[in-house]
């Protein structure tokens, strides 16, 4: 229970929320207050201690009516409660009228009490005619009704104000008449329907020109309200209409803004971006855009000269990027797409690029001295188009200094204002960070790309064993360069080694990791590994500069870890048309004999780089002369239009074209990419050629160092043969010393081959797995010489292992 001085406690429960806000007290038969609320305290400005215990009757501002009086209680102690209008005093000495409600009797601790509840009573406030009328005639909001033939037959002076129409001219007139230029029947449509279905329409908006600002387009909002008799019959329609053109552009400007964002900045191209924002902003908000930007912007091979501090240059610095107008071809540019540009509005010079705000010029002025000085050619295409209100804008990002983007009206007659200027401001905001973004990523595009191409083989040198030809493309763009790589390695016996990679990923990691694995592939070859054992150590390499870097906290600078990373690697031996394959997680070669059939050899899979203890399996295929090999990255025959096997069929169908020229295969080749393309894609093709039975001989040589005279001489007949007697003293030298290696410290059979390959080559056959090692003999030595004479005389030297032993061999330059 709320204060109440004295008395017994009771729980007053008020049954809803307005009678719980209105004052209350508990009021003995005899007239003594015994409760007093918090509310009652603030309607009367009494305190519960100044009321409680006394007398109710003081509290009445009115006379005493004992009959009035004797009839409420006898009606309240009869269990029905009485409401009526009573007049209290306040606290302050002042009269508050209020309507009082007094509940029936009830009992508080044996004494017969009533409730007695007050709210003070709000005088409505009447109207009169006189100042309806000055509402209506003065109103801040435009008013008007019309009859039902749309035609009006009063407004307000608001109204006469917003649309510049006099009241005598619109009496009797219908919108459409008065204003053609403001959607009249579109809005007379609208009314129509109100006087049909008797709904109002609230704010209704639309844009339109009007006689008191016919240079402006305005927004207006208007609710159309149907007006009825005391019969319920539609009479007319009465409408207000508010000016809102400042709350519709805010809007519009915010509108523009977001979709800015979604229409500039779609590509990582400098250009694109460029003319993206002059191609949003015709005719937005422009009937002519030029984006003009610094040359250092726009190149990829160099930084540039940017902007000195010494003082603004002399020559253009900058090159128009983009630009758009509401004229076919952009008839008003002085300076077409490229083109060196000198243009900054008058009295500006480059110094507006560092530290200018944006230029708002409202009226070009065409006979200004500094335009005809300064910008002659630009002032005729002020005169010819009617140039006549212009906004530059400086293009700055992360305190980089970007170009300039001029916005100009002609056909739209509005000049620009000081809020056009911030929406420019905005735009070119935006569109400055997007095209700081394709300066950044395009220069780390072409230096990934540069750096890609440095490691990639600039010739390809198959020697007698194949003829080859690549081609090479790298993503588009936007997706990054890949690391996707081929190679082509010449081999001891007149072999060659054919390999082609995938890095996963894209970017400067991709590239560098390439790089590394071209360059390990490269040493793991010239130690004449078979495709099998050459993937295990490349896998082995793989897994320890990933373990490298999972300890080096600056790796995440350039990542280069290379799990994911597939290989394909063949040998071909032109001797015995042997092809030994292996591959990594990469897709299978394409083979195409002489005759045309295509076909995919199915080779063990092996898993890719980097996983680790699984193993490689080679493959043995004997390939007929002229046949074609096809090696190739998921890039040219998978996408996203596209699988794998339409794909290979695809490049099957090309290269079944096989006696075109190989150049001419990778032109077709390419022409299986899409544009753009999301991956890179490497191919290399191979056409296989054989050493004919004239271009080799072999003999077995006894195990006994007096054959080793009988293996110099079968050598030098050779030589004789084959025309190359000037070989003979050297090739007599490395036949005696490697023979004699041979059968001294291998045993049994040792065999003598020497091919007529675009080098002589020279090779020893054994049965044992221990390399011959080179050192330098001392003075007083009698042997170990023989292999420093055999490094001096040949071109190269080296050992490879076979299943059965050993070769020994040297290539000897003619």
């Amino acid at each position: 229970m709320p204060e109440s001085g004295e008395g017994p406690g009771t729980e007053l429960c008020i049954g809803t929320e307005e009678e719980a806000s209105d004052a209350a007290a508990i009021v003995t038969l005899a007239g003594t207050v015994l409760g007093w609320t918090r509310s009652a305290e603030e309607l009367l400005g009494r305190a519960a201690h100044e009321v409680v215990g006394g007398s109710v009757g003081r509290l009445l501002a009115m006379p005493e009516d004992p009959h009035r009086l004797t009839e409420i209680v006898k009606r309240c102690r009869g269990g029905r409660p009485w409401s009526g209008m009573v007049t209290l005093w306040h606290g302050d000495g002042r009269r508050v009228e209020v309507n009082l409600r007094v509940s029936a009797s009830f009992e508080v601790g044996g004494v017969e009490c009533f409730l007695v509840s007050a709210r003070e009573r709000i005088t409505r406030w009447a109207m009169g005619q006189s100042v309806l009328d000055g509402f209506l005639t003065r109103s801040p909001v435009g008013m008007a009704i019309v009859d039902m033939d749309l035609r009006c037959v009063w407004c307000n002076s608001t109204l006469e104000s917003i649309g510049g129409v006099p009241r005598e001219q619109r009496l009797g007139r219908r919108l459409s008449d008065l204003l053609p230029g403001l959607e009249g029947e579109t809005i007379e449509g609208v009314m129509r329907k109100v006087l049909r279905t008797g709904e109002p329409v609230s704010d209704f908006e639309y844009l339109g020109w009007c006689w008191a600002d016919p240079h402006r387009q305005h927004a207006y909002s208007t609710s159309f309200f149907p007006l009825v008799d005391a019969e319920g019959t539609v009479t007319g329609i009465c409408y207000m209409v508010l000016d809102v053109t400042d709350r519709w552009n805010a809007r519009q400007l915010l509108s523009m803004v977001n979709d800015a964002g979604a229409c500039v900045g779609s590509t990582l191209d400098v250009m694109e971006t460029a003319q993206e924002l002059a191609d949003f902003a015709v005719p937005r908000f422009a009937d002519f855009t030029v984006v003009d930007l610094l040359e250092p912007v726009l190149s990829t091979e160099r930084h540039g000269t940017w902007l000195s501090d010494a003082g603004p240059p002399t020559a253009p610095l900058m090159r128009r990027a983009g630009m758009r107008s509401v004229r076919d071809g952009c008839p008003e540019a002085v300076a077409r797409v490229g083109d060196p540009v000198d243009f900054i509005p008058p009295p500006h010079d480059l110094g507006l690029l560092v530290n200018g705000d944006p230029v708002l010029i409202p009226v070009l002025n065409p006979d200004s001295p500094q335009w005809i000085v300064e910008q002659p050619s630009r002032t005729s295409a002020i005169r010819e188009f009617g140039l006549h209100s212009l906004i530059s804008v400086p293009m700055r990002a992360r305190d980089t200094v970007l170009g300039l983007t001029t916005f100009i009206r002609s056909e739209n007659p509005a000049p620009f204002t000081s809020d056009d200027v911030l929406l420019a401001r905005e735009l070119v905001a935006r569109a400055a960070v997007c095209v700081d973004n394709a300066r950044r990523y395009t220069r780390e595009h072409h230096a990934t790309l540069t750096l890609q191409h440095s490691l990639l083989p600039h010739t390809l040198e198959g020697g007698m064993a194949v003829d080859v030809a690549s081609m090479y493309l790298p993503a588009d763009a936007k997706d990054g360069v890949g690391g996707d790589w081929f190679d082509v390695i010449p081999l001891s016996g007149a072999r060659v080694g054919l390999v082609v990679g995938d890095v996963v990923g894209h970017g400067l990691s991709a590239a560098a990791t390439m790089g590394r694995l071209r360059t390990a592939v490269q040493t793991l070859a010239d130690m004449d590994l078979p495709p099998d054992e050459l993937l295990a150590h490349l896998d082995d390499l793989v897994l320890r500069l990933s373990e490298e870097e999972s300890h080096d906290a600056s790796a995440d600078l350039i990542r280069t870890t290379v799990m994911g990373a597939t290989c394909l690697y063949a040998i071909y031996d032109p001797v015995t048309r042997n092809c030994t394959l292996a591959r990594a997680g990469h897709l299978p070669p394409v083979l195409v004999t002489p005759q045309g059939g295509v076909s995919f050899p199915e080779l063990p899979p092996g898993p890719p780089l980097g996983l680790g203890g699984l193993p490689f399996e080679a493959v043995d295929i004997e390939l007929a002369e002229n046949s074609l090999i096809g090696l190739y990255t998921n890039g040219l025959i998978k996408d996203d239009a596209q699988d794998v096997d339409v794909g290979m069929a695809r490049l099957g169908d090309v290269l079944a074209r096989c006696d075109l020229p190989l150049e001419t295969l990778c032109a077709d080749v390419r022409g299986l990419t899409s544009t753009p393309q999301s991956d890179d894609v490497a191919f290399l093709v191979a056409r296989t050629h054989a050493l004919s039975a004239d271009r080799v001989a072999s003999w077995d040589v006894a195990c006994d160092p007096a054959a080793v005279a009988g293996a110099r001489a079968l050598a030098t007949r050779q030589l004789r043969e084959w025309g190359m007697e000037e070989l003979t003293m050297q090739t007599e030298l490395v036949v005696s010393e490697l023979v004699t290696n041979a059968v001294r410290y291998a045993p049994g059979a040792v065999r003598l081959r020497l091919l007529r390959a675009s080098r002589l080559i020279c090779e020893v056959t054994d049965t044992s797995n221990s390399s011959p090692r080179l050192r330098h003999a001392r003075t007083t030595d009698e042997g170990g010489r023989g292999l420093f004479l055999v490094a001096q005389l040949a071109h190269r030297w080296g050992t490879r292992y076979t299943h059965e032993g050993k070769i020994i061999w040297a290539e000897l330059d003619s």
